[in-house]
């Protein structure tokens, strides 16, 4: 081999070693700044009991915070909006009284009970109570399910 040969190669191997080392400064960087998902917060104030009409779904917080308030007669509630078939979003038909799930037909009442399509179950409900300042508190943490027994449970519904 010559040495302007021999050179040459060096010079490459030299070129190689130093792409390698500026890709591996890349990685080491880019590990420093992970990926970062901002979620919105598990709890959450939502307003008074006042504000929430009888008999009647709130759909204000279903895209940021993804829960509908709906206030009844004796109670208030959050459903959580998650359809329990394959975690879609239903959406609210306020003329037809229920919740639809756009994908695969599932439909629930206002309570969330499931009454058509392949869902297994009725939607869950949220953890809601009151502030000291008299607002609605709801926590997306604590998820109760009618299967078991948990919307009995005083903490998943205010009383009004």
């Amino acid at each position: 081999m010559s040495r302007r040969k021999f050179l040459s190669w060096v010079g490459v191997a030299w070129m190689a070693f130093t792409g390698s080392m500026a890709l591996a400064a890349v990685q080491i960087g880019r590990f420093m700044f992970p990926n970062v998902l901002f979620e919105p917060p598990l709890v959450f104030k939502v307003g008074y009991p006042e504000e929430f009409a009888v008999g009647a779904v709130d759909e204000r917080f279903k895209e940021k915070y993804g829960v509908w308030v709906v206030r009844s007669e004796k109670e208030i509630y959050a459903l959580i909006s998650t359809c329990t078939h394959l975690g879609c979003t239903p959406n609210w038909l306020a003329a037809e009284g229920k919740f639809k799930c756009p994908c695969h037909g599932s439909g629930f009442y206002k309570s969330g009970i499931n009454f058509e399509g392949p869902a297994p179950r009725p939607l869950e409900r949220a953890a809601i109570s009151l502030s000291d300042d008299g607002q609605i508190v709801v926590d997306k943490g604590r998820k109760f399910q009618q299967e078991k027994g948990q919307w009995t449970d005083p903490d998943s519904y205010l009383k009004v």
